[in-house]
């Protein structure tokens, strides 16, 4: 299993965001996702002409770990805007880390110190799959 440090999730998120694809915004994000096993899959945001089929760095990371046929529980994600601190994931990134149970969001501060918040912080009360269960 791996152990990884808050800082070195916020390093592995940076190394990702230096590849990230954004010649319309100029704003590359990389994400760090730590499963509950430890494994760690990264990712960055991939621009397009259409902007609607842009994608975000933390659901880049959440489907290269589904696509690995990794456990869908996501322990802790860590999110780096190169050119933003703090860079708090968006709504719907927001709602795919639901999906598949985050437990944890770290950020980098302003004074680049590692910013980390339980997820019900960031999305409380939400919809997620629980809420499909019979009752």
């Amino acid at each position: 299993m791996t152990t990884l440090s808050d800082t070195e999730l916020l390093d592995a998120a940076r190394r990702a965001a230096e590849h990230a694809y954004v010649p319309y915004s100029s704003f590359p994000v990389g994400a760090a996702v730590l499963t509950d096993d430890g494994t760690l899959f990264t990712g960055c945001n991939v621009e397009n002409a259409a902007y609607g089929e842009a994608i975000c760095a933390e659901r880049n990371a959440v489907t290269t770990m589904i696509a690995a046929g990794e456990s869908p529980k996501v322990a802790t994600v860590a999110v780096i805007g190169l050119k933003a601190a703090p860079c708090w994931p968006c709504g719907a990134c927001r709602q795919v880390l639901r999906e598949f149970h985050c437990d944890r969001v770290i950020v980098e501060g302003e004074d680049g110190q590692p910013v980390s918040l339980p997820f019900d912080q960031i999305l409380p009360n939400s919809f997620g799959p629980d809420a499909l269960e019979a009752r």
